[in-house]
């Protein structure tokens, strides 16, 4: 996920770099909730952003989300900044 925070949607790159958070969250959020400390510890931003993707990984749902998908990661790396012992 830390590779994406330089990234942009630049026309050419767009559909990767978007498509490429989107599984860097949904990765991330797996190794979440199978730590041991149990998924209780960990924040649940990616719930609401599922629910407004409504399952659709298009390109074109991708962009019309970018911001809440922009704005999940920046949450979720805010939060990983605060508790480094949980995700090195």
């Amino acid at each position: 996920m830390q590779a994406t925070l330089d990234g942009s949607c630049t026309p050419s790159e767009c559909s990767y770099f978007l498509g490429r958070v989107h599984d860097e969250l949904h990765g991330l959020d797996a190794a979440m909730k199978a730590d041991p400390k149990g998924p209780g510890h960990f924040p649940e931003p990616i719930a609401k952003l599922d629910a407004e993707l409504g399952g659709d990984r298009s390109f074109k749902n991708l962009k019309e989300h970018q911001t809440l998908l922009i704005g999940t990661r920046d949450k979720i790396n805010t939060w990983m900044q605060g508790h480094p012992d949980d995700y090195r």
